[in-house]
């Protein structure tokens, strides 16, 4: 009796003690969540208070300290109306929700964007979380026919000769001996979701017909065998041919550039949730053990610009002084958030990896909810993390916030909620 007795004893302060165990974790979990928030909170009420002119969305800061801010026909105007959405969507505070549809409806010429591929990017990022939040099926109607007519703005960048959405006009590359015909460049994959949506509220298939052409000729032309990429891969718009894998805002065309690789976890992630191809999964996966598994990835996670910035073996077409005089080699935040959105995301469909993806997310959004990364109250103008680099090729940019940073790094946070729950 006394051995059963003390099996039940122990077994019971077990049982009490795993349970304290997962309390404390859950509790930590939901402090580091809350922590985040209310930072957030803060920074976007200055970033509002900066922010008062609707044609200007706010996107980063120029070296002299003031607002850099674009109009609808960039491609990052999406990013701070749905960063105000994720906002009410954690707080369910209606002065979030209010200032987040009118940042949103304040995108609306957007859906007529054609001159790039990014018309996904702005109205997707904005108009999508509105649909998904807002409750008044007259606006929910409205948004919707927004959203048809951003994807019909999409396909006029499409072309079956050959089955990809053009990103850019004819441009000529680095080396100043390539013109471009028909480049097509990693981000892409992010404008998939918009048109994969479109074909669900339309029962319509074209929509997401070209979405799944381009994320496979995007399978097989912009990996390398190690599962890294190339960011642009320029094709003959008679034939479909491959001319050239080259980039425009990496360090080398050989390189890896990591906002690039991240933009193919995440796009690929995304396609397997909307086409359930266990091929998109497949090339998820490889593209994200190539960035969790990189030897240069430094001990936060949070990656450099380029996977190989500064090595040997890669030769810039781009190098310039300012850069060669640069005593270290800037991080990147945004391709950081980015990723570990992803890969919380993809952490749902891996059966053999899904707890080292997990794993790997929760310690870059740990990173990421820390200095030096997360900005101070009152600081960084109002944006929420520090240390993003939009393009050192073209001297912009470099180590300063960015609102896609923030995004998805917000994303991300509500993601983690949803999987710790």
């Amino acid at each position: 009796m006394k051995k059963r007795s003390s099996f039940i004893s122990t077994t019971k302060n077990t049982i009490i003690t795993g349970s304290l165990s997962l309390l404390m974790i859950s509790c930590s979990t939901q402090n580091l969540i809350k922590k985040d928030f209310e930072v957030s909170e803060k920074q976007y009420k200055t970033l509002l208070n900066e922010s008062k002119d609707l044609t200007a969305f706010p996107r980063s800061i120029y070296p002299d300290g003031t607002m850099k801010s674009t109009d609808v026909w960039d491609w990052t105007g999406g990013f701070f109306p749905g960063g105000l959405w994720y906002i009410y969507e954690y707080t369910k505070k209606p002065e979030w929700k209010a200032a987040a549809k009118q940042w949103t409806e304040a995108l609306e010429a957007g859906k007529f964007l054609t001159q790039h591929h990014d018309v996904g990017f702005v109205m997707y990022c904005s108009y999508g979380n509105a649909i998904r939040l807002e409750k008044d099926p007259q606006k929910i109607k409205e948004y919707q026919d927004i959203l048809i007519q951003s994807a019909e703005s999409a396909l006029t960048r499409y072309d079956e000769k050959v089955g990809l959405i053009k990103s850019w006009n004819p441009k000529m590359s680095w080396d100043k001996k390539t013109m471009w015909q028909y480049p097509v460049i990693i981000d892409n994959m992010m404008n998939l979701e918009m048109l994969c949506y479109v074909s669900k509220i339309t029962g319509n298939p074209k929509y997401k017909n070209v979405a799944i052409s381009h994320a496979t000729k995007t399978m097989q032309n912009h990996f390398r065998d190690d599962y890294s990429t190339y960011h642009v891969v320029d094709y003959d718009e008679k034939t479909g041919k491959v001319l050239h894998q080259q980039t425009n805002q990496g360090y080398a065309d050989n390189s890896t550039w990591s906002r690039g690789q991240g933009w193919a976890i995440y796009g690929f992630t995304m396609m397997y949730r909307e086409t359930q191809n266990p091929e998109f999964l497949a090339i998820a996966e490889k593209a994200a053990d190539f960035f969790i598994n990189h030897p240069n990835l430094p001990k936060d996670k949070i990656p450099y610009w380029d996977f190989n910035a500064n090595q040997a073996g890669y030769t810039p077409q781009w190098m310039y002084p300012e850069y060669k005089n640069l005593d270290y080699i800037p991080r990147d935040a945004s391709a950081g958030a980015l990723v570990t959105s992803a890969l919380f995301e993809l952490s749902t469909f891996s059966k053999s990896k899904g707890k080292v993806y997990f794993k790997a997310a929760e310690e870059m959004l740990k990173s990421l909810s820390n200095k030096p990364y997360l900005a101070q109250e009152g600081g960084n103008l109002g944006f929420i993390l520090k240390h993003s680099v939009g393009s050192i090729p073209h001297k912009s940019e470099v180590d300063v916030p960015l609102i896609y940073a923030d995004y998805y790094f917000l994303e991300a946070l509500l993601r983690y909620q949803q999987l710790k729950k």
